[in-house]
């Protein structure tokens, strides 16, 4: 296993749209691996594919520190609620905004068996399910900051308001 670079927002991979995946490789093994030390080493508990420069369709999340889940080629089946709150990612190291997303999501993909599952998820895990995502289709969270780029705050702001 290996810590990969995390690409940062104005990486033009970040803009792109990933490809699905249509078999499990020991390259696409190693790759998950790689991407879940990633993510803890980060201290996040999302990390899609194309952070890490991969334009696969391939997301690690773990909102607990025990609930390691891997989607591949995930897709929301559904969605409803709303929930808004303070969001941030690794592909923008110390900012935050405000985003609006829904608080509960289903999703269906496939995990490192090529299983498909679907799974349910409420606020944390619903929208961290969301915005790792929008990664696979070349978004990020700052398109959804209430504001715009200028409803970015930094993250020591925000500690101290607490």
């Amino acid at each position: 296993m290996a810590i990969r670079e995390i690409r940062e927002y104005g990486d033009e991979v970040l803009t792109k749209k990933c490809k699905p995946i249509k078999e499990m490789t020991p390259s696409l093994m190693t790759l998950i691996d790689d991407m879940f030390e990633t993510m803890y080493e980060s201290n996040g508990v999302g990390l899609a594919a194309p952070q890490v420069g991969i334009l696969k369709r391939l997301v690690v999340i773990d909102c607990t520190g025990e609930d390691p889940y891997v989607f591949i080629n995930p897709e929301i089946i559904e969605m409803d609620g709303e929930q808004t709150g303070y969001e941030g990612c690794l592909s923008l190291p110390g900012k935050s905004g405000v985003v609006t997303r829904a608080n509960h999501v289903i999703v269906k993909a496939l995990d490192e068996n090529m299983q498909e599952f679907t799974l349910e998820g409420t606020e944390l895990l619903a929208r961290a399910i969301q915005h790792e995502l929008d990664h696979l289709d070349g978004h990020m969270y700052v398109e959804k900051v209430v504001g715009g780029e200028e409803g970015l705050v930094d993250n020591e702001e925000l500690q101290s308001e607490e």
